[in-house]
């Protein structure tokens, strides 16, 4: 039986995606041929930009090898351009005679990059920034030229300017508006981009229009002149202002074309046989550019070419999560807002955080978020289903984690989440799509998740949520790898073990070094994988590595805890939760000083100043003459204790001044994570020692030592390591199981997950049954808390960093 032919003109993301749901709705229905200009195919073109700047390879981004083609029966012409439809005859031909006739149409032809009308755009050295030719090109440039210029303060701009900065060229971008990615950022939000980008060695000339394109007498781009006479030089140009539907073919056949291929709800054209979809389109009037609308168009015309006729393309809101130079960015809505509208804004210039959420009538609108879009999913959810938000109003900004209790590890996140929610942005694919797949497909994977849905097959940023889904559908079954088993971060493929041992075994003691030895794929890496490395190489060389101050979280980097409402809280030490009338007076006296709204009792026996502003925060430590307590920061925090026997009629020991010791003795200590500790006087365990990282209760003939506790979202009770007899065995005893997790856990792992991942046997056999390797780790941490002093008098005293609490105007 003769199948019904469906020919398809371009071999893009959103033509493959209508074969695709066409092939899971009738597989055997068409005999299907494709024609593609470009010699590859279909991949994925968002990942471009890594590919510039070297992060991935061709091969990574693609999306569909030859090989699916074959597998799916389907004819595939690469490297074939079609020039002419034969509309009566039904019949399409390529530049080099082939023919192919057909029943269907479906043209998915794309856009083309728009080029500047200037004198001199065609000299050799300019370029467009739109497919591998393109790419191929810029990296052949990058090896043999300085100078580069970016026409376009666009995405396409940013991503292909960072992408020769990467590649070693001096970059500039030249953009005709007042601030970069004005259809995505707000002024505010844009300003940040720029002062971030401009910090890692890209310059900007906004607001200049470019008049034209200069020869350097040999018939290649010298420099560039803007139309107020101004020049600057020039070995490559790459023109990104922009794209418009490539639909000449379509015209030329004479299909109906308004700015596009126009089609109906169907993405049927004005020929009933001829379908559209994608960039080349034009639906009712607007034409898209984004990943996900241009999927949505693909399932509506797979529906109609399979003959099931219920399909329509209604648009819906849509959003934009970027990554500019491991910078995370996310609009959605109206992000502007108007006079009729307000906004919650959260802004931390020197933090790198800047927040805006636009309600209307009580609804949220718009959102657009610098430096922390971990919500924005969240955020965007709730602009398009448009409930009321004025109960959550005051809590909007904490995200959803600030709405109550999110569950461990975000498992019961995922269980709240809709079927319509979108999990992958880049790939349009739902959290429905994702529990179907695994049910029906019977999958246990993250990659057969990838290969079903494509779900986290792009930028990788949804992978958490993804074995998430994966973890809440089969539970155990879920073959997830261990964090000891993957990669860092997407800049590398190497583990954190093997990051630790290489630094280790070969004496490096920079970020520069680390990368360099590696083969790190970016350049300066990236928030994920900056502070793991800054953390191995100041506790494996202390003294020698230098704390690279950028590679910290923001509370770090300012030794103090930022707020919702980007104020501080401040929590001075008090040893063991022992304090005086002299130290209170001195916290009553800067509360009233710097007008302090809240002073609080914490969980950890200490005092919490609530909303301090940024810049007070060196004279409220200078007037409270008290050590940091590091409630910021991964490192030692607190040692509650119990009265003891010195108050206590219960008491067997005295727990206040066991408690006081070891905070003295490991103050200064950072870790891979918060690392807290409990001294109780007796059985009765009052100072809670049995969820802590190290807690030490206190029995008649001495002392009980327990490890790997934990109080926080899933509590974990501590396991007994030993018990000995005096204070001098608790301090080398505790130092030393310190030691050993500072030298062995990975970033971010807390002690629980630590003893999980090594087991009791082995951290008893070095720290208690071998009393040399004991005494050599607690030797060990003695040498590298040498170095540490308290970051507050530091700062009090000698100024440093003092440029972090200085306002910055944007």
């Amino acid at each position: 039986m003769n199948k019904p032919k469906l020919v398809m003109v371009g071999n893009g993301m959103a033509g493959v995606r209508t074969l695709e749901e066409l092939l899971k709705l009738m597989p055997d229905f068409y005999d299907i041929t494709v024609f593609g200009a470009e010699p590859h195919p279909n991949y994925n073109r968002i990942l471009l930009s890594p590919v510039l700047s070297g992060e991935q390879t061709l091969k990574e981004i693609m999306l569909n090898e030859v090989e699916w083609y074959a597998e799916n029966g389907i004819t595939l012409h690469m490297g074939k351009e079609i020039t002419e439809i034969d509309r009566i005859k039904r019949v399409v031909r390529a530049a080099d005679g082939t023919e192919a006739p057909y029943d269907r149409l479906l043209l998915a032809t794309g856009s083309n990059p728009f080029i500047l009308p200037v004198p001199g755009k065609d000299l050799d050295g300019v370029v467009t920034f739109r497919d591998i030719r393109d790419v191929n090109l810029m990296i052949e440039a990058s090896q043999k030229y300085k100078k580069a210029v970016v026409i376009g303060g666009g995405l396409l701009g940013l991503e292909a300017a960072n992408g020769l900065m990467a590649r070693g060229m001096d970059v500039s971008v030249v953009h005709l508006g007042e601030w970069l990615l004005e259809r995505q950022l707000d002024r505010t939000a844009a300003k940040l981009l720029q002062q971030s980008l401009e910090d890692r060695g890209i310059a900007f000339h906004l607001q200049k229009q470019t008049a034209a394109l200069l020869d350097n007498g040999s018939g290649r781009v010298g420099g560039l002149r803007f139309a107020d006479g101004e020049e600057i030089p020039a070995d490559l140009v790459v023109m990104a202002v922009g794209i418009r539907p490539n639909y000449e073919l379509a015209e030329k056949s004479g299909l109906y074309c308004n700015r596009g291929v126009v089609v109906n709800d169907t993405m049927q054209t004005y020929d009933p046989r001829v379908y559209a979809v994608g960039e080349c389109v034009s639906h009712r009037g607007v034409a898209y550019g984004l990943v996900a609308p241009l999927f949505d168009m693909a399932k509506v015309a797979a529906n109609h070419l399979a003959h099931y006729g219920i399909g329509r393309y209604v648009p819906a809101a849509t959003s934009t999560k970027l990554k500019v130079t491991g910078i995370d960015l996310f609009s959605a809505g109206d992000f502007m807002g108007s006079d009729n509208t307000e906004a919650i804004t959260l802004s931390d210039p020197m933090g790198g955080i800047y927040k805006k959420l636009v309600i209307k009538d009580n609804k949220l609108v718009g959102a657009c978020l610098y430096g922390d879009t971990a919500d924005g999913a969240w955020y965007f959810r709730l602009i398009r289903e448009g409930k009321s938000v004025a109960e959550m109003r005051d809590v909007l900004m904490l995200g959803e984690g600030g709405q109550g209790d999110v569950g461990h590890s975000g498992q019961s996140k995922v269980v709240g989440m809709p079927d319509d929610a979108e999990v992958c942005g880049c790939n349009g694919v739902c959290k429905g799509t994702i529990v179907k797949a695994i049910q029906e497909k019977g999958l246990f994977t993250v990659d057969e998740i990838k290969k079903h849905t494509k779900a986290a097959s792009s930028c990788g940023s949804c992978t958490g949520l993804v074995e998430q889904i994966l973890i809440n559908c089969v539970g155990g079954a879920a073959d997830v790898k261990p964090k000891s088993e993957k990669p860092v971060c997407g800049c590398t493929d190497h583990n954190h073990g093997a990051v630790r041992k290489v630094i280790r075994e070969q004496h490096l003691t920079s970020l520069r070094q680390v990368m360099d030895f590696l083969e790190w794929r970016t350049p300066d890496g990236c928030a994920t994988c900056r502070p793991a490395l800054n953390y191995y190489l100041i506790s494996t060389w202390p003294g020698e590595a230098k704390d690279d101050p950028q590679s910290r979280f923001i509370n770090e980097r300012v030794h103090a805890n930022i707020q919702k409402d980007g104020t501080y809280s401040v929590i001075p030490r008090m040893w063991g939760g022992v304090t005086n009338a002299a130290e209170l007076r001195r916290i009553a006296d800067v509360a009233d000083k710097y007008a302090i709204p809240m002073v609080k009792v914490t969980g950890g026996q200490r005092i919490d100043l609530l909303g301090v502003k940024k810049e007070d925060l060196p004279k409220v430590w200078a007037d409270l003459d008290m050590p940091s307590g590091h409630a910021y920061g991964k490192s030692l925090r607190t040692v509650k204790t119990c009265v003891g026997s010195e108050f206590c009629r219960f008491g067997t020991q005295d727990s206040t001044q066991m408690g006081i010791d070891l905070e003295k003795d490991l103050t200064g200590m950072w870790s891979p994570a918060k690392v807290k500790l409990a001294v109780s006087g007796c059985p009765r365990n009052c100072a809670e020692s049995g969820i802590k990282d190290v807690g030490i209760i206190g029995v008649d003939s001495g002392w009980e030592l327990y490890i790997g506790g934990n109080g926080g979202i899933k509590t974990e009770v501590a396991e007994f390591l030993a018990k000995v007899k005096t204070r001098e065995e608790v301090l080398e005893l505790t130092g030393a199981f310190l030691q050993l997790y500072r030298e062995e856990a990975f970033y971010l792992e807390r002690t629980v997950h630590y003893l999980h991942r090594v087991g009791l046997d082995f951290i008893k056999a070095q720290v208690v049954d071998n009393l040399e390797n004991r005494k050599a780790l607690y030797e060990r941490l003695r040498f590298a808390l040498s170095f540490e002093k308290d970051p507050w008098t530091e700062r009090v005293k000698e100024g440093v960093a003092r440029h972090e609490f200085e306002p910055l105007t944007v």
